[in-house]
């Protein structure tokens, strides 16, 4: 009994230390220096998808800022009591339930989890190559894919009428540039890593 309360112990800490919040989430390659599996995940979603690693970072840093666990802020009642939380997005990414079941059921990856960071990249890579084909919008502009990230295909072609996430996609824009530049500097360094005792 002890020996299975110890593993289980091990396991969650092992998880936590997995999917702890990187320390500077506003930095790419410090991302990557400290997960660097990150780094493969991503540049396997480019490759698969086409889909720019600095614009996949950028979605996840304004979505949930890397918490794995994100989810909306409750609703309030009388803006005291707590209410239902708007929406049932989760997870790296924060897709909501219905886009995140047609994701698993077009790709194949059954076994997919929104707070797994390997899926969430994954999914935001399918979701952007969708954008480019259904909408017209490349891969690496960041500011009108994050628009159809947000608001979704069909209400897209509204978006100049929504102020919000117009200002949304403008920080989305600012951070892909900066994540872009981080990386210019540091992915050759990642890419020259064969061996990871993580």
């Amino acid at each position: 009994m002890k020996i299975q309360s110890l593993l289980y112990s091990l396991f969650f800490i092992i998880l936590l230390s997995c999917s702890s919040i990187p320390k500077n989430t506003s930095n790419s390659c410090e991302i990557f220096n400290e997960r660097y599996l990150w780094y493969k995940h991503t540049k396997k979603t480019e490759k698969k998808w086409g889909t720019p690693i600095y614009v996949q970072l950028a979605i996840i840093k304004m979505e949930s800022n890397f918490d794995w666990l994100a989810k909306p802020k409750k609703q309030k009642i009388f803006k005291v009591i707590p209410f239902k939380r708007p929406s049932s997005s989760f997870g790296y990414s924060q897709a909501v339930k219905g886009t995140w079941k047609q994701y698993k059921k077009e790709t194949g990856n059954s076994l997919a989890t929104r707070v797994r960071f390997k899926d969430s990249v994954d999914f935001i890579g399918w979701y952007t190559y969708k954008t480019e084909n259904i909408l017209k919008i490349s891969k690496k502009n960041a500011f009108k894919q994050y628009i159809a990230y947000h608001e979704g295909w069909g209400n897209y072609k509204n978006y100049k009428k929504n102020s919000k996430v117009i200002e949304l996609a403008k920080k989305v824009q600012k951070q892909s540039d900066k994540y872009r530049l981080q990386l210019e500097k540091c992915e050759k360094k990642l890419s020259r890593k064969k061996y990871i005792i993580y």
